[in-house]
This record gives C-alpha cells, sequence and structure tokens, in this order.
C-alpha cells in the first residue's frame, strides 16, 4: 500500500489496490475461542466459515458465508437477507468488520498453516 499518511491517498490505495492483496481487507475478528487456541485477533474471511454478525438490523444473526465480494469488499451469510418490493429474497451484503468468526473451514492446510505461522 502507500506510504502516505494523507487520508485521500489511502482511499484511493485501498479502491485502486490488486484483488491478490484485497483478501487482506476482508479479514473479520476472531471469537473469543478462537483467539485464545491460534494467538490471532483477526483472519481473512472465507467461504464455508460460520461468523455472527455483530452490527446492523441483522445482529446476533448466525451462519456460514456464501460468497466474498474482493470488489465490493461485502460478503454473504446464509439466513442473513433482505425483503425486496415483490416479497422476494435477496442476499444482504455485509462488511466483513461487522462480523465476527466463529468457526473457521480448515479443508485447506495452506489455510491451517497461515493459522499456525
Amino acid at each position: 500500500m502507500v506510504s502516505s499518511k494523507q487520508p485521500r491517498k489511502q482511499r484511493r490505495a485501498r479502491f485502486k489496490a490488486p484483488l491478490h492483496l484485497r483478501h487482506k481487507f476482508i479479514s473479520a475478528p476472531l471469537s473469543r475461542e478462537l483467539r485464545e487456541r491460534y494467538n490471532r485477533r483477526s483472519f481473512p474471511v472465507r467461504k464455508g466459515d460460520t461468523v455472527r454478525v455483530l452490527r446492523g438490523d441483522d445482529k446476533g444473526a448466525e451462519g456460514k458465508v456464501r460468497s466474498v465480494d474482493l470488489k465490493r469488499e461485502r460478503i454473504t451469510i446464509e439466513g442473513v437477507v433482505i425483503a425486496r418490493a415483490d416479497m422476494s429474497e435477496v442476499p444482504r451484503p455485509v462488511h466483513p468488520s461487522n462480523v465476527m468468526i466463529t468457526k473457521l473451514d480448515l479443508k485447506d492446510e495452506r489455510r491451517a498453516a497461515a493459522l499456525e505461522r
């Protein structure tokens, strides 16, 4: 990223960041149990992780992560939906800073190794 302190340049660097760096922006805090087990405060969210919503209209809702949108910096969670005017339901995009990871999906051995580092 940029070494400038100016908010203008910080925002510009964030919006123009390539997708392989945007993965870091999709980090969420770990639950107390996971924090004690892995000695980490936060970790990037992935599809399949179980998260709890901490802020917003859906506060307290818990579910698996359906998708991660690196371009818009949002995740969608099973059970967190918005009702449209025609009464159909669509997934509500949530910013990862507003959720807490309660269970990690560790099927990938590289991800497990990253946690242990």
